[in-house]
Order: structure tokens, then C-alpha cells, then sequence
């Protein structure tokens, strides 16, 4: 039995960490084995690569750069984290997965999504989600919910790069709307949640991982 991979994407500030954090709550307490993890990071390795690619001090790093750390993050995490949870049927909810490189590197960098898409897919190993949710706010808005704090190298980007960010999550959601869902970010936390836990059971109802 395959588990179901739910992936949550989204600009800086959109609040979906907090919304992958309280579906992994809300699903643990229907009972479903479920682990929370993100990207990049989610294993040791992992982590170490993300502390490189959010630190201010390399923000002389070449976009090619960055694509291929995020992909070597993201193939240590398939390998060690989400294909061995996934084949002991697990839900896997993870904090950005391979859309995050289509906004980020592939539009927000210039790097095309087919360049990024033919990488994303060896670093993979083809492992696509059976779902995936953009939580979608103004880059303006994500950026003021996030006044007052230290801003990493990515969120400290200019505003320019996080509109095209946020461009290219639409655009890859067009691409698959079955897959891909665009969910309203500016709603309050506790109706995102309901949304978001009321799609991600259809899907597992779908699956056959739980009854109605």
C-alpha cells in the first residue's frame, strides 16, 4: 500500500506552515499515521543545506547554485523521509516540495520551468503529489505579516522577485488544476483549516486511507 504525499506551497508569510502544521493535528486525531516534515531540510543532511541557502551571507549565490541545492535537499528527502513513509502508507504533509522550485528558480530566477522541470524530476525520481496546496496571498501582505522579524536570504528578496514567485505558483496551478489547489490565504486561520481539511479528506477518502 502507497501513503499520499500532501504538499503545501505558497510566498513567504502566506501562513502555510501553520496551515501544514494543524492539518497534521487534525489528521492524527481521526487516527490517520501521519508525519509533518519540509523542505528545504527534513533530514539532517537536508537541514545542513538549508542553513546555506537561507543564510544573508550567501546572497552572492548563482541561481543554477541554488536550483541544484534545493534539489540535492529534495533528493535526500525523497530518499530518506518520504519514499519510506509513503511505502509504510503513511500521510506525508510537507512545508514545500518540488512546486517551490518551479516559483522560486524556475520563473522567480529565469531559470525556465523546463530546465527546472527536467532536474526536479531526477532529483525525484518522478515522485509527484497526489496533492498539492498554494496558500495565495500578496507578496505585500505575506511581507507585512512578517514585520518586526529577522528576514532570511530568500524572504529578504526585493518585492519584484516575490510577484513572480507568486506569478508562477498560479501559472503551475492552471497546469493542473486537479492536483493543484489555490485556497485563499487572506481568510481567517481557523476557515483555511477547515478548507484545507475538508480537500486533503476527499483525497484520502479517494484513496481509501480513511471512511467517510
Amino acid at each position: 500500500m502507497r501513503g499520499v504525499l500532501i504538499t503545501f506551497e505558497g510566498v513567504e508569510g502566506s501562513g502555510k506552515s501553520t496551515q501544514a502544521e494543524i492539518l497534521c493535528a487534525a489528521l492524527q486525531r481521526r487516527g490517520v499515521a501521519c508525519i509533518l516534515t519540509r523542505e528545504p531540510g527534513g533530514t539532517p543532511i537536508g537541514e545542513r543545506i538549508r542553513d546555506i541557502l537561507l543564510d544573508p551571507a550567501c546572497r552572492e549565490m548563482h541561481a543554477k547554485t541554488e536550483l541544484l541545492l534545493y534539489l540535492a535537499s529534495r533528493n535526500q528527502h525523497v530518499q530518506e523521509k518520504l519514499l519510506p513513509a509513503l511505502r509504510a502508507g503513511k500521510v506525508v504533509i510537507s512545508d514545500r516540495y518540488s512546486e517551490s522550485s518551479f516559483a522560486y528558480q524556475g520563473l522567480g530566477r529565469d531559470l525556465t520551468l523546463k530546465e527546472t522541470s527536467r532536474l526536479n524530476k531526477y532529483a525525484t525520481g518522478g515522485l509527484v503529489p497526489d496533492l498539492t496546496m498554494v496558500v495565495d496571498v500578496p507578496p505585500e501582505v505575506g511581507r507585512e505579516r512578517m514585520k518586526g522579524e529577522t528576514l532570511d536570504r530568500l524572504e529578504s528578496e526585493r518585492m519584484e522577485f516575490h510577484c513572480r514567485v507568486r506569478d508562477a505558483y498560479l501559472h503551475v496551478a492552471r497546469r493542473a488544476p486537479k492536483r493543484i489547489k489555490v485556497l485563499d490565504g487572506r481568510k481567517s486561520q481557523a476557515e483555511l483549516a477547515r478548507e484545507v481539511e475538508n480537500l486533503v479528506v476527499s483525497k484520502l477518502v479517494e484513496k481509501s486511507v480513511i471512511k467517510r
